[in-house]
């Protein structure tokens, strides 16, 4: 099992900046990527920004050139965003992939409020 924890969630003014981390803990032998999600009201889940243990990123391209997704030991991930749009408000949720199993784990969600 795999446990995730966000934080760095808030309100923020369109132009602003957001640091969002995730810590994980448990077995995290199994996990080949990490990475964000996001659900506005009345939206799909969807994919911002993911990060394999190889290093490879990938980026919806709504946030492509405003955000950066990073880690600095393999615990914890890391998205930065900059140049925020009220389009950015939902719900952020980190995940984590293992391969085997073949399984995705899910933190419970921060909360994003961008304001015009």
């Amino acid at each position: 099992q795999v446990q995730l924890v966000e934080s760095g969630g808030g309100s923020v003014q369109a132009g602003g900046s957001l640091r969002l981390s995730c810590v994980a803990s448990g077995m995290l032998f199994s996990i080949n990527t990490m990475g964000w999600y996001r659900q506005a009201p009345g939206k799909q889940r969807e994919l911002v920004a993911t990060l394999s243990k190889g290093g490879i990123t990938t980026y919806a391209d709504s946030v492509k050139g405003r955000s950066t997704i990073s880690t600095d030991n393999a615990k914890t991930v890391t998205l930065q965003m900059n140049s925020l749009k009220p389009e950015d408000t939902a719900v952020y949720y980190c995940i984590a992939s293992s391969l085997r199993p073949l399984q995705d784990y899910w933190g419970p969600g921060t909360q994003v409020t961008v304001s015009s």
